[in-house]
């Protein structure tokens, strides 16, 4: 008697999109970055009501700092803990779980406005600590803090979506204290592992063009930018707008400008995929120079300095990882095809036209960025979800 296909067969768990953490979960942040922004821009300015009891633009934010972006941080950790520990990759039922768990709540926020409300809730809160359960015994078995960093970071995520659940039932106003310490989470992650690879990344990419260079090691600097980041984070969440917050925060500009200096970026022209780490870094420190400026010019506004840090540094980065890794773990050359090169201008783009074009025409500016943002992430979707879905290319 033939077994009926299903979970009991095993098939299920065994298709190649469980088969490692990046597979799922860089297809579903490429799915919800490309979907979500349209949808909301639509509820902003085209009054599109999806019953939702809370704020379009809380609903967001919520979604695209602890959807978007998580979904990338889980697929990124759950492919790289293994290599960082040299322990058994997981797959099959943990990831697949991992991936379901997130889905559900991106269906329940599609939905809050016939749900009870705290099931949204629930399963949004769950999910930062389920990636951290299946992470932490790899991490605190390695013994360096390097590594176990990144429980601490999941921790502050959680927080963050917490501080915005609050506000989502009613029972406090810190929404935005909660968007805050996600984007500030999601920098102070990329801060660490952009140190880690970009200047590892550029000097092994180059080398087969005859390019030479060699990034030095400056753990003191490294130290620095890291900690002044923090600093200017809680300040901003503590102190938005004072004087205190904007030297804090023209400091850790001023230092990861010069981290990033030190890379080497301006010779990375004929590689897209390593341009598109130094151009999605640069934006850290942009952002932060912007942000800081809010705090002195009164008419300055904070949010084009939050986009900078958001549409620009996490975009442009968790892009240029999310096709890299994409690549490298499925058996192919670390090229990217010309569509790829596309997308990563197309973010580049969005970040621009949304934070200096809403200056000129707010609505068309909102509009072009979404449009920008969107077709990037499209094209990202088109080319990597056979990827992801597919074994490897080299039979691995």
């Amino acid at each position: 008697m033939t077994q009926p296909i299903g979970l009991s067969s095993g098939r299920f768990f065994n298709h190649p999109v469980f088969s490692m953490g990046f597979r799922p979960f860089f297809l579903l942040a490429g799915l919800q970055a490309a979907l979500l922004v349209p949808v909301w821009l639509a509820q902003l300015l085209m009054n599109m009501d999806l019953g939702l009891p809370y704020s379009p633009a809380l609903w967001h934010g919520h979604e695209m700092v602890f959807g978007f972006a998580g979904a990338a941080v889980a697929g990124f950790l759950l492919t790289a803990v293994p290599n960082w520990t040299a322990t058994a990759v997981r797959q099959g039922p943990p990831v697949a779980a991992l991936a379901g768990l997130w889905l559900a709540a991106r269906i329940a926020f599609w939905c809050a406005g016939v749900l009870p409300p705290w099931i949204p809730a629930v399963l949004a809160l769950a999910f930062f600590p389920a990636v951290a359960s299946v992470l932490a015994g790899p991490l605190i078995s390695a013994g360096k803090w390097r590594n176990m960093v990144f429980l601490p970071i999941l921790g502050a995520l959680t927080l963050a979506d917490a501080l915005v659940q609050a506000e989502m039932l009613g029972i406090t106003q810190t929404g935005r204290s909660g968007l805050v310490l996600g984007i500030f989470s999601l920098l102070l992650m990329i801060t660490i592992v952009g140190g880690r690879i970009i200047p590892l990344f550029t000097a092994n990419g180059l080398r087969p063009l005859g390019i030479a260079v060699q990034p030095k090691a400056r753990p003191r600097l490294d130290r620095w930018s890291i900690g002044l980041l923090v600093a200017a984070g809680l300040a901003v969440l503590i102190m938005p707008g004072g004087r205190v917050t904007g030297t804090l925060l023209f400091a850790a500009s001023a230092l990861h400008m010069v981290r990033l200096s030190g890379w080497f970026g301006w010779r990375t022209a004929p590689v897209p995929l390593l341009w598109v780490l130094h151009l999605g870094y640069l934006w850290l420190p942009f952002g932060l120079l912007l942000l800081g400026l809010s705090s002195f010019v009164p008419a300055l506004r904070p949010e084009p300095a939050l986009h900078a840090l958001t549409v620009g540094c996490i975009g442009m980065m968790v892009l240029g990882v999310m096709s890299r890794v994409a690549l490298g773990h499925t058996g192919r050359p670390l090229v990217a095809a010309k569509p790829t090169a596309v997308a990563y201008g197309l973010i580049f783009l969005a970040a621009a036209v949304r934070v200096f074009g809403v200056m000129i025409d707010y609505p068309a500016a909102l509009w072009l960025s979404a449009a920008l943002w969107s077709a990037g992430y499209l094209v990202f979707v088109t080319l990597y979800a056979p990827l992801c879905l597919q074994a490897r290319a080299d039979g691995r």
